[in-house]
């Protein structure tokens, strides 16, 4: 297909023919619409099987307007091509809606200007219209026809965009459901995924997303090619990828999802998804609190004991008010060295030795502080609930405050 004229070209190319010509050209209109109709189904096997009668329709309009558009702007360079512009949009519309390409409607187009040339010439002979009109003639038939299949071409992307939206929409609706809790219907689901033309799997892997590059927002699915629900438009970000070929091991990350944070879970059974976010968004709030290092892409189940113990940080503070209180009385320099040496005795259970080889400090040390928490806490060193809930909240405070010199300083509020 030719490059199609500019609006002065084609004014120049029109105004060059006699309006005279109308008259002539008129009276070929219907059966040269016919003939072209004929050859287009005979020749082209998109269009050989039988049509639709409102689709063959719409195609013999299409025909009759490009010929009776072209005859008026002989009479007239001016007569806009509104009516028939509309026509032949349509006709680009139509074949995406049929699932084609416009492979086939441009061979049409095609084939269509090659029989128009033809009964031109043909008419030319007969009523002996000079030789550099009649190259003109040509000229306009094929300038008309590249607009033409220019207007379809408008129209088979507008109604293509418009099916992608439709269809992304539906996605993303769909993973709105499989991430909902309470979870939807197994029924509803079904019917979500056969409208997003989805197969749902047996295992997913969910990811909750936040945008760290201030770029423009991308609306477009970045992990189209893996099957992926996505929705980067609502207030938390997050995807969905199929698993049940471990396609997540595969997926590079960092580059299909550049300028984002990736909080990943595992893949879980479909109707897991939920819960698996709700992991995933909980590790994401840590690492936007500081509490948490970003490695820009963080797998949320490589330890999920530690984002147990901080779901929730006043009930932690809590705790260790009543497990702990015996520290409060302490200057925070005498509370912070006892409070790593009971943690670190808590987590070996061994002797001094062990606990000063962990602590890089004397033996001797060690000992002269296991006889300070024995006189404080007492029996609570030795009931195996009180132990556990310590280890807990001296973990869990540990990951609150990092390095800090002074962790459990809130414990005297």
């Amino acid at each position: 297909m030719t490059k199609a004229m500019n609006s002065t070209e084609s004014t120049r190319l029109w105004a060059a023919l006699p309006d005279d010509l109308a008259p002539l050209l008129r009276p070929e209109i219907p059966s040269l619409a016919n003939q072209i109709l004929s050859e287009i189904q005979r020749r082209i096997p998109e269009y050989a099987r039988p049509l639709d009668r409102h689709y063959v329709h719409a195609i013999r309009r299409g025909i009759e307007e490009a010929l009776s558009r072209f005859v008026e702007r002989i009479a007239d360079p001016s007569t806009p091509l509104n009516r028939c512009a509309d026509v032949h949009r349509a006709l680009g519309k139509a074949e995406m809606r049929e699932g084609r390409s416009l492979d086939s409607l441009q061979a049409a187009y095609r084939l269509g200007a090659r029989l128009a040339w033809r009964r031109v010439a043909h008419l030319s002979e007969r009523v002996r219209i000079p030789p550099r009109t009649t190259l003109l003639l040509g000229e306009a038939i094929f300038a008309h026809i590249d607009e033409l299949t220019a207007l379809s071409v408008e129209g088979y992307a507008a109604a293509q965009a418009r099916a992608a939206g439709t269809m992304a929409r539906r996605r993303r609706r769909l993973l709105e459901l499989l991430v909902s809790e309470p979870r939807p219907p197994a029924g509803s689901i079904q019917e979500a995924a056969t409208s997003a033309q989805w197969k749902l799997p047996d295992k997913v892997t969910v990811a909750a997303l936040e945008q760290y590059e201030r770029t423009q927002p991308s609306t477009s699915n970045p992990l189209s090619g893996w099957n992926a629900l996505v929705d980067l438009e609502c207030g938390e970000p997050h995807l969905l990828v199929p698993s049940d070929h471990d396609e997540p091991e595969r997926i590079d990350w960092s580059k299909e999802l550049a300028g984002w944070r990736v909080v990943l879970g595992s893949p879980v059974p479909l109707d897991q998804a939920n819960r698996s976010l709700r992991w995933c968004r909980r590790l994401m709030e840590l690492i936007r609190s500081g509490m948490w290092p970003d490695r820009h892409v963080n797998r949320c189940h490589d330890d999920l004991s530690s984002i147990l113990l901080l779901q929730d940080e006043q009930l932690i503070k809590e705790l260790a008010r009543r497990r702990l209180a015996p520290l409060a009385t302490l200057r925070p320099k005498q509370r912070a060295r006892l409070a790593t040496t009971l943690l670190s005795w808590l987590q070996t259970r061994g002797g001094a030795p062990e606990v000063a080889q962990r602590l890089r400090v004397h033996p001797q040390t060690v000992r002269y502080r296991l006889r300070q928490l024995d006189e404080l806490f007492g029996a609570a060193l030795h009931d195996p609930e009180s132990r556990f809930d310590m280890e807990i909240v001296l973990r869990a405070s540990h990951m609150l405050t990092g390095d800090h010199d002074e962790p459990l300083e809130w414990l005297a509020e």
